[in-house]
């Protein structure tokens, strides 16, 4: 990872995009086991049928965790002030998430960057969007 100095980024610099590997119900379960969250609708089939879903889907956590593997790739995880997210759809079981960032604002005073932030599937439906405040060295 290169070190980020706040005079080299402008107001549109795009983050190297990160795509996750297609969803798939081991990468769920191991989630579930990772996160505590054993929700049944994220890891059985047959309660997920019965509570009207076609599928299992995955945890909306689990995509906010792959926004913030994009942010890291990018800085140390140190430089990351702020990182929140909205839950826009369901990502479902076979999905290419594609995580994407751009920065939108400069404060010059606090040497930080706000960078817009989404994820969107193969089909390019947005999954998740959200913002980050990052600080960066003079």
């Amino acid at each position: 990872m290169q070190t980020l100095r706040f005079d080299e980024i402008a107001v549109g610099t795009e983050l190297p995009s990160f795509t996750a590997p297609p969803l798939n119900r081991l990468t769920l379960a191991l989630y579930a086991g990772a996160s505590g969250d054993h929700n049944p609708i994220h890891v059985d089939i047959d309660f997920a049928r019965k509570a009207g879903m076609p599928d299992v889907f995955a945890h909306g956590m689990l995509s906010m965790a792959y926004l913030g593997r994009l942010l890291t790739n990018w800085v140390p995880q140190q430089a990351i002030r702020n990182f929140s997210v909205r839950f826009a759809a369901i990502t479902h079981v076979g999905d290419e998430i594609v995580c994407t960032g751009k920065v939108v604002e400069k404060d010059d005073a606090a040497r930080t960057v706000r960078v817009a932030l989404e994820t969107r599937n193969q089909a390019g439906e947005i999954k998740l969007s959200g913002d980050a405040l990052i600080a960066l060295a003079a």
